[in-house]
């Protein structure tokens, strides 16, 4: 009997890029995919907090817990899909530190590298860039408990990237996501 093939592919792994709403986490995380997806070489998967929340966390509300229960949600899904050697990038604010740091320890117990990047922009700068308008409905008194302005958003502490997306153009903050891949020997 002859063995399978050995894959020669690089390893999975989980690249959670955190912030505040309109910080750019899908906007690099969509470039990013799109760069990896030119050369073919490597498979990667989108995990958006939107859609994801629409199909697996529908139920759930805004509230500390539900918000925890999401993240750690989207987390057991890339850890699965980082697994099987996939690269999984995840645009989710996840606002509580405690909730990122039991997703990375998953990740660490499952033998899964986790890499934790924050997309950082001024609360100021999200509010004008608004992608989804939450900002503006926010100040209009239609929604209550948008992350970084009447709810907590916990900055990671030492996350293996920082972006400061108000002052990176897109391809250079893309450059600095491949790098750390190419750092790791993910790509």
């Amino acid at each position: 009997m002859t063995p399978p093939p050995t894959c020669t592919c690089p390893p999975g792994a989980t690249l959670w890029l955190t912030g505040l709403p309109s910080a750019g986490k899908s906007t690099l995380a969509e470039a990013l995919a799109q760069r990896l997806g030119e050369d073919g070489r490597r498979r990667t998967e989108i995990l958006d907090g939107d859609e994801v929340r629409r199909a697996l966390s529908a139920g759930l509300g805004f509230t500390r817990e539900d918000r925890d229960t999401n993240v750690r949600r989207i987390g057991l899904v890339a850890e699965l899909l980082a697994r099987n050697g996939v690269l999984v990038l995840v645009p989710v604010i996840a606002p509580y530190a405690a909730a990122r740091k039991e997703v990375r320890e998953r990740h660490l117990a499952a033998g899964v590298p986790y890499l934790e990047v924050h997309v950082a922009a001024p609360v100021e700068v999200c509010s004008v860039r608004d992608v989804k308008g939450l900002y503006a409905r926010r100040a209009a008194g239609e929604l209550t408990g948008l992350t970084g302005v009447d709810d907590p958003y916990e900055e990671p502490e030492s996350p293996e990237l920082r972006i400061a997306s108000d002052r990176r153009t897109v391809a250079e903050s893309v450059a600095a996501l491949h790098a750390l891949l190419e750092q790791r020997g993910l790509v």
